[in-house]
């Protein structure tokens, strides 16, 4: 038997390079594994942050009711709500709703922020608008000038007329529904968003809610939400559904319309985080 090391050579050298090629693969996999453990890990430890600002959906004041839920489309999103109120000031209740223009943890880095901002502010009693220029210039010197959050600032009162006093900071007009009349209003715009500019000034304007009457704050995922086609739902059917279901509670009147977006999104397109609140006057 005559040994050939070239011929045992040729014949190991192709299976040792599969051998490898197949541990090298295996290796590399095992540590795509462990990083995105790792990142899941981080996304689940993110997404439990998120969800500690946001308030209980439930709330009562006075003579209101309100109902508020946040859904976000990723793991994290940039829209949030909040309900603020000062230790032992039973006169006041904020109630904020924002969107974080940038996606994902960007966006819920933003969220926290400005919710964090909102609630140190609330707590030294300040104007409606000195609160609001403080945290845009502090979102200005934070973020970059392309990442802003659009805002909607409520503050209910125990006012017998039903006082309400707001600033809508460029985001979606919410619907005022008037039970007497059956009617609806948009409450438009009053300032520019949060962070690009920091020197502006954002105007406060009030109305007055009846026993009956409904306000509705939403964020773009819940008008720009769209179907198979590629139609918005739009602020017309959100207008719609309060109408027809203004004689329930606030809760009922968010979890329906949420379902509603929901179903007709459900073969859309476009999708997005979705937040809605309710505020009711019942007394």
């Amino acid at each position: 038997f005559a040994f050939n090391a070239d011929t045992l050579d040729e014949t190991l050298t192709p299976t040792l390079n599969i051998i490898s090629a197949a541990l090298s693969s295996v290796l590399r996999n095992r540590k795509l594994e462990r990083r995105a453990k790792v990142i899941e890990q981080d996304l689940d430890k993110a997404r439990e942050i998120q969800r500690s600002i946001l308030p209980q959906h439930e709330m009562t004041f006075h003579s209101y009711e309100l109902y508020g839920v946040s859904v976000p489309h990723l793991v994290v999103g940039g829209d949030f709500f909040d309900y603020l109120q000062a230790e032992g000031d039973t006169e006041r209740l904020g109630v904020v709703i924002g969107d974080a223009t940038s996606k994902g943890v960007s966006a819920a880095v933003q969220a926290l922020y400005t919710s964090g901002a909102l609630r140190m502010g609330f707590e030294y009693q300040t104007k409606i608008s000195s609160l609001l220029s403080r945290v845009n210039k502090l979102l200005n010197k934070t973020f970059s000038e392309e990442h802003f959050v659009s805002l909607f600032y409520a503050e209910l009162t125990d006012d017998k007329n039903g006082l309400v006093l707001y600033a809508n900071c460029g985001h979606n007009n919410p619907i005022l529904y008037r039970t007497k009349s059956r009617e609806t209003k948009f409450i438009e715009a009053t300032g520019q968003m949060l962070g690009p500019f920091p020197n502006v000034h954002f105007k406060t304007e009030n109305f007055h809610m009846s026993a009956g009457d409904i306000l509705l704050l939403y964020t773009d995922g819940v008008s720009e939400a769209t179907n198979e086609q590629g139609e918005f739902f739009g602020e017309d059917r959100i207008a719609r559904s309060i109408v027809t279901n203004a004689g329930q509670s606030a809760k009922d009147i968010t979890q329906i319309l949420l379902q509603e977006v929901q179903q007709f999104n459900s073969l859309g397109t476009q999708f997005d985080d979705k937040t809605i609140v309710t505020i009711r006057r019942v007394g």
